[in-house]
């Protein structure tokens, strides 16, 4: 296994999105040494103030122990792992261990798995739960899969991330277990949608129907989260439609291939196509609600409410 100094392990971040930039300032802020990679350089160069080092092609950071990357896509992170100039692509060194935390095709990460190999580098998939609000509340997720020796050198900066770091096996099984948790994440704000125009066509405003769920036994972490949303109609993106869509696709297809049958993934799959076709693209996936309440026959008016999100930035 390749040596990663367990003290303080030279950092390397690829991504420096609304995502990645949060989780590299961790990082910082727990005092570790961090270069980082970013395909558009200004979007990277606000960490340097924070005492990060910002280098111009990802090869720069091959001598770096850990190296994280978060992407976009599954060609973004070819790109900057074995394309030209990537992080496995110098000649003279290679980092300890790759830790992606992007969404990725299983495909992808099993090819990127074996020229990491090649190299002598451990390669883990460790998708998050989160957007950058949790990250401030302290409340990210990570689920990791690959070689458990590795996971164990590196757990120490992935608690660093949030609250909870589970490791759940060799090879690419974090990736699936991802697209699972996004799809009981579509499933859930579906009932959620359901029951709340329910309520409110009964006569029951949202914001009072959601207290009550938030406040019983069948409330959440989650649908506190979300009810902000639901109450004032505010859909600023945390995760849009088409994304959605994506992750029931993939899971409806691993349920295929498992032969899992998965009624609710796939009525919910279609329901996020008819509010895709209804043009609801750009917004969060919250307006789901928007789609049941016009199914419903009632208009829904934000109620301008002050609601708590339950997230709380942490101390």
């Amino acid at each position: 296994m390749p040596y990663v100094a367990q003290d303080r392990p030279r950092i390397g971040w690829i991504g420096t999105g609304r995502m990645g930039f949060q989780l590299a300032a961790r990082l910082l802020e727990a005092g570790h040494d961090v270069a980082v990679y970013n395909r558009t350089r200004a979007k990277a160069e606000p960490l340097a103030e924070r005492g990060a080092a910002v280098v111009d092609r990802p090869v720069d950071l091959a001598d770096r122990d850990v190296v994280f990357t978060m992407v976009s896509a599954s060609p973004d992170l070819e790109a900057v792992t074995t394309g030209p100039s990537g992080v496995l692509t110098s000649p003279d060194a290679a980092p300890g261990v790759v830790v992606d935390s992007s969404t990725m095709s299983t495909q992808t990460s099993e090819s990127i798995r074996k020229e990491a190999a090649k190299r002598g580098t451990d390669f883990l998939a460790a998708p998050v739960s989160g957007n950058p609000k949790v990250i401030a509340a302290g409340k990210l997720t990570v689920a990791v899969s690959g070689s458990r020796g590795a996971f164990d050198q590196v757990e120490p900066l992935l608690a660093l991330l949030g609250r909870g770091v589970t490791y759940v096996g060799e090879g690419e099984v974090a990736r699936l277990v991802k697209i699972a948790h996004n799809v009981f994440l579509g499933i859930v704000t579906q009932s959620l949608a359901e029951i709340t125009v329910l309520a409110e066509k009964g006569g029951v405003s949202r914001s009072a129907f959601l207290a009550f769920l938030n406040d019983s036994v069948m409330g959440s972490l989650y649908t506190r989260y979300k009810s902000p949303a639901l109450v004032n109609l505010d859909f600023t993106p945390t995760f849009t439609m088409p994304l959605l869509r994506k992750d029931f696709d993939l899971g409806l297809s691993a349920a295929r291939e498992l032969e899992v049958p998965m009624p609710l993934a796939a009525a919910t799959a279609q329901l996020i196509a008819g509010a895709i076709g209804a043009g609801h693209v750009e917004e969060d996936f919250a307006a789901l609600i928007l789609e049941q309440a016009r199914n419903s026959g009632i208009t829904l008016q934000a109620q301008n409410t002050p609601v708590d999100d339950g997230l709380s930035p942490r101390s």
